[in-house]
């Protein structure tokens, strides 16, 4: 069996980095007739700098990744996926990858076509949004999650929602190594003669070390001879950032409390058999964490392993790993508690020596070669199984069982008595940016989908709101305000034609609709009213968005020969500008693909609804193709981003990705199933709107089950986080047409047409 592993690996300084060192020899160890690391594996190495020859890997890591560096993360997930590894081993840890808290593994995962497992070195009580996500979406690609504690299980099941079943624990490996006969750190002068309080591992803040030195005074007066060690450098991160601020402060406030003569600093990073002989050479180790947020910690562990008597504050893993009488715990911050406990070890020996007898006899199932041998169990299970070979399939197959029941609580939240506020910050309205024209005639359209589907009383309350709005932002002439300040007060004269547009669209909407005539008639005068700006439209999307209102209107009122000749009128344009700019490596309306793009192949589809016109299908058909190509290829939806547009020639924009271009992806598909009843849109539309919930670049879904709204969109480094009415609207009308395309199919299938799609 061979092995990939992604990691930070040595020389790199970090305590991960040694842990998949010491991983990838445990697992070797159970197979003596390997010579090397690299027969039973390899190494995908993840640097902290731009470069990729910051360090000099030994020959077991084959491929790095450079950590602020997307790309780099697909390309491993390529090199690892065309490798003859038969699995996957991931160590997890927010900070170590690139992104909002390192949301950059997530497209790596998505894409591996091995199985995984994954280690989680960290489990938060009190996760953010986006690293919850991770989590969830690590174990979600996961055959199975290692943890390294009953309380990473407890937070993985009851926070995190993950099955049981798919979590494993196995605790932290420490060091195959026994005490030596002649321990050459006796002959150290900070250990020479001395009883030896050690703490090792990289220094920070958050090791509160200063509450060993605070104990000091009061144990020395007791003890003379004993001497607090520090071994360790200091964090990397902290010295690029701070230098030794933190160590030159430690070595102050033992001057100012008269213990500098107690107190040394070993700064070296050290083997593991150099480790051992500290650890042994001690008489207490002491881990004096500042709060109990620590699920592992392998300093802890290899102490524990090493037999000796351990002193540390109530951390989650020291309540686990010190249990049974195998160490002594103090309150946090608590110096006199802590000088109380080392006085009374060092008073009583006996006590000591049985606590470093549980120690030792407790790590020794710690052992590497036996931690070895219970992964390589993981992984053999792991790499038998087949459910991961289907993940593509998967992604890609109709499942209505992972919609999220749909909920109108944000969107309530979002509206008054006006109508909908624009945005939001995170889950809150922003009054200070009060309404626009655009959203409430989307709302107004969700609402009155979202009453058509199962009557619901919230929906219909909600109606009157939005087309009141509507109504007042309509000026004398006909024609459309956009934007109203909190207070009611008009913040321009005349909207853009797209938010025009959309009014007409969902004018249109609310005419086709049966029910409730006094709203309909209303819609009626409001959509007659605006009709002599429409000869005024001069951009493509505004003629689009009020090709697809007219369409809709002359569905319900298919006598209107004036308003037919204005939809093929308006159509006329879109035509024009599709022949005289595609090519055919270009099948496109202009010679930039900017904003809200499928709208232009919708609006022609919904055209050709009406008109029957063959060369309007034929555009919307070759466009929409060439959109799908751009935007669909990788298996998901990957829409053009809003950082800047993508032009004739040019590179391809990933970020800033909308929800607006997925509805818009959404809505054409269906209507093209709509029109042409081929399977092949439904999935493709169900493709789309599963980038609301994680199918996406990043692999984070922007849905909220919280909040129930949708956030603003995916950025280079995660989410925009703010959830305004604009994105989850446009989820919102995405879930409903989905359920609606549900629908539709389940009755064209009905008479026996034979479906590729279930």
């Amino acid at each position: 069996m061979k092995i990939a592993y992604i990691s930070t690996y040595p020389p790199r300084e970090c305590g991960i980095a040694t842990f998949n060192q010491n991983l990838m020899r445990a697992i070797s160890a159970n197979f003596p007739e390997r010579k090397s690391l690299s027969q039973g594996g390899f190494v995908v190495a993840v640097n902290d700098s731009e470069s990729l020859q910051e360090y000099e890997y030994p020959q077991e890591v084959k491929y790095v990744i450079r950590q602020n560096h997307q790309k780099d993360y697909i390309r491993a997930a390529n090199y690892i996926n065309t490798s003859d590894a038969d699995v996957c081993i991931m160590e997890h840890e927010f900070g170590i990858y690139g992104g909002e808290s390192g949301i950059y593994i997530l497209p790596l995962l998505n894409r591996l076509e091995k199985p995984l497992i994954s280690i989680l070195h960290t489990v938060l009580r009190e996760p953010s949004y986006v690293q919850k996500i991770i989590v969830r979406e690590i174990a979600e690609q996961s055959a199975k999650i290692i943890v390294m504690s009953n309380r990473a299980v407890e937070f993985l099941t009851t926070i995190y929602d993950i099955p049981a079943e798919k979590i494993q624990i196995i605790e932290h490996g420490v060091p195959d190594l026994e005490e030596p006969e002649v321990n050459p750190v006796l002959n150290i002068s900070s250990f020479k003669d001395k009883k030896v309080m050690l703490t090792f591992g990289l220094l920070s803040r958050n090791k509160g070390l200063e509450v060993v030195i605070k104990a000091l005074p009061k144990i020395v007066a007791k003890h003379p001879d004993v001497m607090y060690v520090v071994l360790g450098n200091t964090h990397p991160g902290v010295v690029k950032h701070s230098g030794e601020e933190y160590r030159d402060s430690l070595k102050s406030l033992a001057a100012q409390l008269k213990v500098s003569n107690h107190l040394a600093f070993i700064n070296k990073f050290v083997t593991e058999e150099e480790l051992i002989n500290y650890l042994t050479a001690c008489s207490i180790y002491v881990t004096p964490y500042h709060n109990e947020a620590q699920i592992t910690s392998g300093t802890l562990s290899y102490a524990v392993g090493a037999g000796a008597a351990v002193v540390s504050t109530p951390y989650w893993h020291a309540t686990e790993l010190l249990a049974d009488k195998r160490g002594r715990l103090f309150d946090f911050k608590d110096a006199d508690a802590l000088a109380e406990n080392v006085i009374d070890l060092l008073d009583n020996e006996s006590t000591m020596t049985e606590i470093k007898q549980n120690a030792y006899e407790y790590g020794l199932h710690l052992r590497w070669p036996v931690v070895g041998a219970e992964f390589i169990k993981v992984a053999q299970e792991a790499s038998s199984r087949h459910d991961f070979r289907d993940k593509i399939l998967r992604n890609s197959i109709v499942d209505p069982e992972i919609m999220p029941t749909f909920n109108l609580a944000h969107v309530i939240r979002l509206t008054d008595d006006t109508g909908i506020v624009q945005h939001a910050k995170y889950g809150i309205p922003n009054l200070k940016e009060g309404y626009c024209l655009d959203d409430n005639a989307r709302a107004l359209i969700m609402a009155l989908m979202a009453y058509q589907r199962n009557k619901s009383p919230e929906a219909f309350e909600l109606l009157p709101v939005y087309l009141s709005y509507i109504h007042y932002m309509q000026t004398d002439d006909g024609n459309f305000r956009n934007f109203l300040s909190f207070d009611r007060r008009y913040l321009d004269e005349v909207g853009s034609e797209d938010s025009f547009g959309r009014t007409i669209w969902s004018l249109g909407y609310l005419i086709g609709c049966a029910q409730h005539n006094s709203y309909r008639e209303f819609a009626m005068e409001l959509f007659q009213r605006s009709y002599p700006h429409f000869k005024k439209l001069e951009h493509l999307r505004g003629m689009a968005n009020t090709i697809i209102g007219i369409a809709l209107y002359l569905k319900a009122i298919p006598t209107d020969e004036g308003m037919m000749a204005e939809l093929i009128r308006l159509t006329t344009p879109l035509i024009e500008a599709y022949e005289n700019t595609s090519s055919p490596d270009w099948q496109w309306f202009e010679e930039k693909m900017t904003y809200d793009n499928a709208i232009l192949p919708l609006a022609l589809l919904h055209s050709y609804e009406i008109t029957s016109n063959e060369k309007v299908k034929k555009i919307a058909l070759e466009s929409m193709a060439f959109l799908d190509k751009l935007t669909l290829s990788n298996g998901y939806l990957s829409p053009i981003g809003n950082d800047g547009w993508y032009y004739r020639g040019g590179s391809f924009p990933t970020f800033d990705q909308q929800a607006i271009e997925t509805m818009a992806m959404v809505l054409m598909h269906f209507q093209a199933y709509e029109t042409m009843r081929k399977p092949e849109y439904i999935e493709k539309m169900f493709l789309s709107y599963k980038w609301f919930l994680g199918e996406n670049t990043l692999r984070a879904p922007l849905y909220d089950h919280e909040t129930k709204g949708c956030c603003d969109g995916l950025m280079p480094t995660g989410i925009n986080r703010n959830q305004g009415a604009e994105s989850t609207l446009a989820y919102m009308l995405s879930h409903l047409t989905v359920l609606k395309a549900f629908e539709l199919e389940y009755e064209y299938n009905k008479f026996g047409q034979k479906t590729e799609v279930y």
